[in-house]
């Protein structure tokens, strides 16, 4: 092969093994710049704030009047148990990698830093946005409360902006300012910011229980029962079909669950809280969104209700003036704490991916007093009060699905990877069996040669396929035909073969204080759940979202690849116990007295060509013992030693030292294989 040829080949296998190398944090680790003070109570109303919203206030109307009728109830309890799915997943994490970042960290940690970094950016698309348009939609509630003076005022002293769609009317330059106040109260510290979030879950929550309280003395239930004139169920106005479309619609007010994780670099018991906050603040919002509902249309037909206003104008047709305003302040107070949710979760993102080196290193510049991103705060913050001064709601609604369903799938897969990851270690001196095959299967001498827990990558990567695939044909409306029926079934064989091959595979033994249950079956529903609502958005959305990533991808490759801690530090945990290993290519491995044994830093994997130094080079002996990597398995490999084309025999043998049983060894030997 020419030379030439081969340096390319080298440097794109150099490329590919940075932009899929895993991020390595300790097990158990909870060393953090941040402050750990935040209880589970302050976590769960965290949680609560940022699912509730405002989205119990509009989001029913819409689904009860157009799409389900009184069966949202039913939908709500769907859509609940969908996202319940998602939320086992970021839970288990949650418990296993207590750092900033939420989905972020997860996806580095499972499957590698490139696939992280798309994940990372979509959440701070995700959370800018959000909390843009809930400031533009507090500012819109607030200005109908006081008969149009905002906008009325605003367009007479500024004007309209008329250059574009994507822009709204006017400047909204109460959003504008609302953003800098939160940003502020964010800035002051975590406990800061979650008590003011906590304050308004609380006024928030009161106000449910005395809209629900009151609204039920209205009670008709004549309306959930019977029949209407044209021979329609009351219950299921728009039929079965309807209940579930409008599951797929109330699905959405979930979205805010993931902010609970952004959380565990702060808690004071993360592996407790993150679990036992993620399911508290699922069943109160279920519980909550239920409830409403079921009031709402107890009260008045749902070809009654008003889309955009129907908790008030539901009370206002009972004359119930008192509770229309406390409606009013609940919707109020809702928006708010789902504000400081987004804005509480925005830098914490950033900060997480900053401090990995993937975003400019100031915005990991902690403050020393508060112990917030400052930096973070401040230019997230002011892109997002910009953002919300200027664009229209709408254009900011669009871009949100896409990236939150992204997050999710690719958490529930980073379970099912996880747990068919060999442990790193046991605790008794014991050999981990996960990602090895139970048993033996046809083909399983190729599956033998791969590292344990590979089989299973790919497992889900078609697993992924075969949903993507059964839901590009559904999404389509082409099952009717001979050919769609064969598609969707072949898509379907795929990712049914797919889910059975991971589970012939041994999980790995990993003791954690919270697991998903039955993996992989619940992460594999999650993410299917994920796919087919990806599938159902508009083409324009994937079209924004792939301008969004364009960006990305030139801060990724023009700067975050280089500046990765990852690539300062070497990646395995040999090279990691001596760092001048990567600087000199060979190190003494002095550890318990054992002075015939050298680790080689640049041997993190002989899977491609390796160069070692000319030092190194002479530094290999055929009588000495050398520690290289942690694959378990016999191979061998041709690599380039001191630029001379010596191929390399690696005989990998179990652990030999009786009290230091943390790496496998192996024996290395130049050796002329011609």
């Amino acid at each position: 092969m020419p030379r030439a040829d081969k340096c390319a080949e080298m440097r794109l296998s150099s490329l590919r093994e940075k932009a899929f190398r895993l991020k390595h944090i300790p097990h158990g680790s909870l060393e953090t710049q941040l402050r750990r003070c935040l209880t589970t109570t302050d976590i769960t109303l965290l949680g609560i704030g940022h699912m509730i919203g405002a989205g119990i206030y509009v989001l029913t109307g819409s689904v009860v009047r157009n799409t389900a009728g009184p069966s949202i109830v039913l939908s709500f309890l769907l859509a609940g148990i969908a996202s319940l799915l998602s939320a086992l997943c970021y839970a288990e994490f949650g418990a296993r990698f207590p750092k900033a970042g939420s989905a972020y960290t997860y996806a580095y940690v499972s499957v590698g830093e490139l696939w992280a970094f798309i994940i990372g950016w979509n959440i701070i698309l995700e959370h800018m946005l959000g909390a843009a348009a809930v400031a533009r939609s507090w500012s819109g509630y607030l200005d109908s409360l006081l008969g149009n003076v905002i906008s009325n005022t605003t367009i007479e002293r500024v004007g309209r902006i008329q250059s574009s769609s994507f822009f709204g009317d006017y400047p909204d330059v109460v959003a504008f300012i609302l953003i800098v106040i939160v940003g502020i109260f964010v800035a002051m510290g975590s406990k800061a910011s979650t008590n003011f979030n906590s304050m308004f879950t609380i006024v928030n929550m009161a106000v449910i229980v005395i809209v629900v309280g009151y609204g039920i003395t209205f009670a008709d239930f004549s309306l959930w029962t019977g029949t209407d004139a044209e021979g329609r169920s009351n219950f299921f106005p728009y039929g079965v079909n309807g209940m579930l479309a409008g599951a797929a619609s109330c699905f959405f007010a979930y979205i805010g669950f993931d902010g609970l994780a952004t959380a565990g670099e702060e808690a004071k018991n993360p592996s407790r809280s993150i679990p036992i906050a993620t399911f508290a603040s699922m069943t109160v919002v279920t519980l909550a969104y239920i409830a409403m509902s079921a009031s709402l249309t107890l009260m008045i037909p749902y070809y009654q209700v008003h889309p955009t206003a129907a908790f008030s104008d539901a009370f206002a047709l009972k004359g119930a003036t008192v509770a229309k305003l406390a409606v009013s302040v609940g919707a109020l107070c809702g928006m708010m704490t789902s504000l400081v949710g987004g804005m509480f979760a925005l830098p914490r993102c950033v900060f997480a991916m900053a401090e990995d080196g993937l975003l400019f290193n100031s915005l990991s510049v902690v403050n020393g007093k508060t112990q917030v991103p400052i930096n973070a705060v401040l230019v997230f913050g002011s892109i997002t009060a910009i953002i919300a001064l200027l664009f229209d709601i709408e254009t900011l609604v669009e871009f949100l699905s896409i990236g939150t369903l992204l997050a999710y799938s690719i958490v529930s897969a980073c379970v099912i990877i996880l747990c068919y990851q060999p442990a790193r270690y046991q605790e008794d001196g014991s050999f981990d069996n996960g990602g090895k095959l139970k048993f033996s299967v046809p083909g399983g001498g190729i599956l033998e040669k791969l590292d344990p827990g590979h089989a299973v990558h790919y497992g889900v990567a078609l697993m992924m396929v075969g949903f993507v695939g059964s839901g590009l044909c559904l999404s389509s409306g082409h099952i009717d035909s001979s050919l769609g029926i064969v598609t969707i079934c072949f898509f379907s064989a795929l990712a049914v073969l797919s889910l059975v091959f991971i589970m012939c595979h041994h999980q790995n033994s990993t003791q954690l204080d919270f697991k998903v249950p039955l993996v992989p079956l619940v992460p594999a529903l999650s993410l299917l759940i994920n796919t087919l609502m990806m599938l159902h958005l508009a083409p324009i959305t994937w079209l924004r979202i792939a301008f969004w990533m364009t960006i990305g991808m030139s801060i990724y490759f023009g700067y975050g690849i280089r500046h990765s801690r990852e690539e300062v530090l070497p990646s395995s945990p040999e090279a990691r116990f001596s760092k001048s290993s990567t600087q000199r290519g060979v190190s003494s491995y002095g550890k318990r007295g054992c002075n015939q044994t050298t680790l080689i830093g640049a041997f993190e994997s002989l899977i491609t060509p390796t160069c070692l130094t000319r030092t190194a080079h002479k530094a290999l002996s055929t009588n000495r013992t050398y520690v290289i990597g942690l694959t378990p398995f016999e191979f061998k490999q041709t690599g380039v030693v001191g630029g001379l084309n010596t191929p390399i025999r690696v005989a990998w043998l179990r652990p030999f030292f009786p009290h230091d049983d943390t790496y496998p060894r192996g024996r290395v030997s130049p050796q002329d294989c011609s």
